[in-house]
């Protein structure tokens, strides 16, 4: 597969997953503003922001609206649904040739119904329309694609995006405490109250609700999860043939990311539990830049092989 081809699949899936996730956050700590008016909006905005890499240079305070606009619908802010979806439609015309003409589809239908903006009574139908888009987009991918080295690409990027947007969830509520959401609404904004209910049997505590989305092996949006999925994924693009150690510096890096986490007790995890998000996003980001250099490289200099 030619790596233009793979970069625009690995990035597909990234931008989709990012769509999605933003939108859960968003719906979450904006429904939260609206019904406790015992909230700090402007602190609760600027911690949302800062979470999300999208800390605002003005000293303003900043209010519901203006979370909205630039992680809602600013088609320039690299943070932004409108950005990730419409660059998830960028990268599916690049490879359009891989691409099926569904998928092409759905996404370029989901950027042209984008709204520029959208009134505070509509927020929550625009986050479920978000939900709804990415979803199809994803179920289409999952349906009707082989398994080869495309699946691998995407799923590989979506599981990377996913394990990010659950650590910043969590590390969401790390930083906003008692002022924040409930563990029962960061559950059901994963859509994971319900298979919580059935694993735990009973209304969720922070320890157990932590270690479900951070540490659960078969529920699918948690962080453990999505780093074993994009490690098998990078397992099966380039079968190990080293006797000793692992070669991939992508695979090292998630490797390294997971057993601190795996093997470490949860009460540790939540005492520092804004420093352990922080350092699983830490890891997704290197890990997506040794992907980069290994299949996408930018800058390779043209080698002749053979006789002049």
């Amino acid at each position: 597969m030619l790596s233009r081809i793979a970069e625009s699949l690995f990035w597909i899936g990234r931008y989709i997953e990012r769509g999605d996730g933003t939108a859960r956050i968003l719906d979450v700590h904006l429904q939260l503003l609206l019904e406790d008016p015992w909230v700090d909006e402007d602190t609760a905005c600027r911690a949302l922001l800062a979470v999300m890499g999208s800390a605002p240079a003005g000293e303003g305070r900043l209010a519901r609206g203006d979370v909205l606009a630039i992680l809602g619908v600013d088609r320039t802010h690299p943070a932004s649904i409108a950005y990730s979806l419409a660059a998830a439609r960028e990268n599916a015309r690049r490879a359009r040739e891989i691409v099926s003409t569904e998928l092409w589809e759905c996404l370029n239908t989901t950027r042209a119904r984008m709204p520029r903006q959208v009134s505070p009574a509509r927020v929550a139908e625009y986050f479920s329309w978000v939900r709804e888009r990415t979803a199809l987009a994803v179920g289409i991918i999952e349906s009707a694609t082989s398994r080869d080295d495309a699946w691998q690409f995407f799923t590989l990027g979506r599981s990377l995006e996913r394990a990010d947007m659950t650590a910043r969830l969590l590390a969401t509520h790390a930083l906003t405490g008692n002022n924040g959401p409930s563990w029962t609404t960061l559950l059901r904004s994963c859509g994971g109250y319900e298979a919580y209910l059935r694993t735990y049997r009973g209304n969720p505590s922070a320890q157990n609700a932590a270690e479900f989305l951070a540490l659960d092996r078969l529920f699918p949006r948690s962080i453990l999860f999505s780093i074993q999925r994009a490690e098998s994924c990078l397992r099966q693009l380039e079968p190990r043939n080293d006797r000793v150690g692992t070669s991939d510096r992508a695979l090292r890096v998630l490797g390294q990311a997971r057993s601190e986490l795996e093997f470490r007790p949860i009460d540790e995890i939540l005492a520092e539990l804004a420093v352990q998000m922080e350092a699983v996003q830490g890891a997704t980001s290197a890990a997506s830049e040794a992907i980069r250099q290994r299949y996408f490289p930018t800058n390779a200099t043209p080698v002749w092989v053979g006789e002049f």
